[in-house]
């Protein structure tokens, strides 16, 4: 039986960005997609989307949503300290991850700009999807936290380009400044990010929306400049594929 539709927004995420044993991620998604994602939306946060690396085999990426800072503490401690699914389940777990420390916590650049409410019930256990969409998150670092110029440069000059270019926008988050408040759970510390999530109906969709980028006089002028002038590093690009439970966001 499919689960109903999860109706809220998050304010605060954690992209999480797992690097697993060779071999492991499907094991590790079917732990997942068993016992850990309605256990952690009874405590009271979301698994918003996860997702297969389509470039790295051994690399599982997935958002988790929490409606505060204040919430995120409780929550992770309800699930892994009180939980019985983590204690049941998280030897199997732990023993795919190689590294599970990679990991952002993020706010919502700008209110409402997350993962928006599912658009279809998450699907049920063992589902298997038929040609999922492409999903694409974009990291862009900074020597300090991202300001309101490039908020609103983001939604007013790069998100037109994205969008004429084949794009649909899903979400936009900044780092959160607050400390890690569930400090047994690392996060990357002391890094000022941008993340945007974009999705394609297909990877020939992405070439194209790849192709109308490059060739774009908007891009070029408008966009690459004040990309250039901001960032300290090259744009960091994840090109995912929807595991099966993971919610459609239309």
């Amino acid at each position: 039986m499919e689960t109903a539709i999860q109706a809220e927004r998050y304010p605060i995420v954690e992209l999480r960005q797992y690097t697993l044993h060779p071999g492991q991620r499907d094991t590790l998604i079917d732990l997942f997609e068993r016992h850990f994602i309605e256990s952690q939306n009874e405590v009271g946060m979301d698994v918003l989307a996860h997702y297969r690396d389509i470039d790295d085999p051994d690399v599982f990426v997935w958002f988790r949503g929490f409606r505060d800072m204040v919430s995120r503490g409780e929550c992770l401690s309800a699930f892994y300290i009180d939980g019985a699914a983590w204690r049941m389940h998280r030897e199997a777990a732990n023993a795919t991850m190689l590294d599970s420390d990679n990991v952002l916590l993020l706010r919502e650049a700008r209110a409402g700009s997350g993962f928006a409410p599912a658009s279809q019930p998450r699907a049920a256990i063992g589902t298997s999807p038929a040609a999922p969409p492409l999903v694409v998150v974009t990291t862009y670092s900074f020597a300090e936290a991202a300001d309101a110029d490039f908020i609103d440069f983001f939604e007013s000059t790069l998100v037109p380009g994205i969008t004429a270019a084949g794009a649909k926008l899903l979400a936009a988050y900044a780092t959160e400044q607050s400390a890690n408040n569930f400090p047994r759970l690392p996060v990357r510390e002391g890094e000022n990010v941008f993340v945007w999530v974009a999705q394609f109906d297909s990877q020939a969709g992405y070439e194209r929306y790849r192709r109308a980028i490059d060739a774009s006089p908007h891009w070029r002028d408008a966009v690459q400049p004040e990309l250039s002038r901001r960032l300290i590093a090259p744009p960091a690009v994840r090109r995912l594929a929807p595991a099966a439970r993971s919610l459609v966001r239309d």
